[in-house]
């Protein structure tokens, strides 16, 4: 159960039920990451929209490549609820599940093409040591073929997980393997 109250879709008011058909519409299903801002829709909406736009909307990074930082990000906090969701749709892409462990146990050490390689160090030190970024990290990004406005993508959605992150295991949103199957990749 989480730390705070949240409101099912059953028992949703016409607000909060509107917020759940819209997700639902474009999702599939609406996450408990979502769910949390049941007491407020304008919250959930608004995440649900950033959420959309980082991972499925334009930008030169591939969906696999935005799934990746999505585990190496949440790996770096150790925050279950988002490794397990962003593996599950990593899989969808990689049809590998002990490749995806292996991100799992240590994203430094599973064979990853440059690119990923590139974007899984920047992740991880933007989450684990912010203070410490330099142009120098950038430049990395460039040196294998990243341009600017997907560099701020890499930026944008390593951020993002840090805050989904800070959510998940700030109010304890829980997961069950039901709840992480079924969306729309």
């Amino acid at each position: 159960m989480p730390w705070i109250h949240i409101i099912d879709e059953e028992d949703a008011d016409a607000k909060l039920q509107a917020a759940y058909d819209r997700i639902k519409g474009s999702r599939g299903k609406v996450a408990n990451i979502l769910k949390i801002h049941s007491l407020k829709p304008e919250t959930m909406l608004a995440h649900a929209e950033l959420y959309l736009t980082l991972l499925f909307r334009g930008s030169g990074l591939s969906r696999e490549e935005r799934e990746i930082i999505a585990v190496a990000v949440s790996v770096a906090n150790r925050c279950e609820y988002c490794i397990l969701h962003h593996a599950e749709a990593l899989n969808a892409y990689w049809q590998d599940r002990a490749r995806v462990e292996a991100l799992i146990r240590d994203p430094d050490a599973v064979d990853l093409p440059v690119r990923a390689r590139a974007v899984v160090r920047y992740a991880t030190k933007l989450t684990r040591r912010p203070w410490a970024m330099s142009a120098e990290d950038v430049d990395a990004l460039r040196e294998v073929g990243f341009s600017d406005g997907d560099i701020l993508s890499v930026n944008l959605i390593a951020s993002y997980f840090n805050f989904v992150n800070r959510i998940a295991l700030g109010l304890g949103v829980e997961f069950s393997a039901e709840e992480v199957r079924g969306y729309k990749y």
